[in-house]
């Protein structure tokens, strides 16, 4: 599906870390045409399990302020890669110490993907966390400074992006991977 290609691209506006531009592009039959896309270094996300000694897995979530849908939301520690040149692994372990107090003594890439392809290039990139250590936790925002950090077991996590509790779509694509991954542990 290749031919298309662009053939400008203006930037309307920039912010911290982020681009809005208006990209032009030249279709395969010679349509020229122009899209508005956000502009990203994306972002990370990891998925902190812990074991109890039955071996049963629970999750360290995050319960904060989102103002983009004006309301809490229930999520895996994640943030967007604003350190240039830090590995997205890297970036996952400093976001789970800053947000839920914890570093992983091993963190698994279980996959990454793409939010929303039809207006931005940013990809995410989803960690499972394991071996957990507590560590000191660095509040970076008024959100984060608000931020609750809620441990559940996997299963009632996993129930609640079922029932559509769970809405924020990193937390959903992460949980149900994990559940994949540690069942096997």
């Amino acid at each position: 599906m290749t031919g298309f290609r662009r053939v400008g691209e203006t930037v309307l506006t920039a912010g911290w870390r982020v681009r809005a531009v208006s990209a032009r592009f030249v279709a395969p039959d010679g349509v020229e045409f122009e899209r508005f896309i956000l502009r990203s270094p994306g972002a990370v996300a990891i998925v902190p399990v812990l074991f109890d000694p039955e071996g049963l897995a629970s999750v360290v979530l995050v319960r904060q302020f989102r103002p983009s849908v004006e309301h809490e939301m229930l999520e895996i520690p994640a943030g967007i890669r604003d350190v240039d040149g830090e590995a997205p692994e890297d970036t996952a372990q400093r976001e789970l110490g800053e947000e839920a107090g914890f570093r992983a003594g091993r963190v698994e890439l279980l996959t990454a993907f793409h939010p929303t392809s039809g207006i931005t290039d940013a990809m995410t990139w989803v960690f499972l966390g394991l071996d957990l250590e507590p560590v000191e936790r660095e509040a970076h925002s008024e959100e984060e400074a608000a931020m609750e950090v809620v441990q559940l077991p996997l299963s009632e996590a996993l129930a609640m992006v079922r029932c559509g509790a769970i809405t924020d779509a990193k937390t959903i694509i992460g949980l149900l991977l994990a559940e994949d991954r540690v069942a096997g542990r």
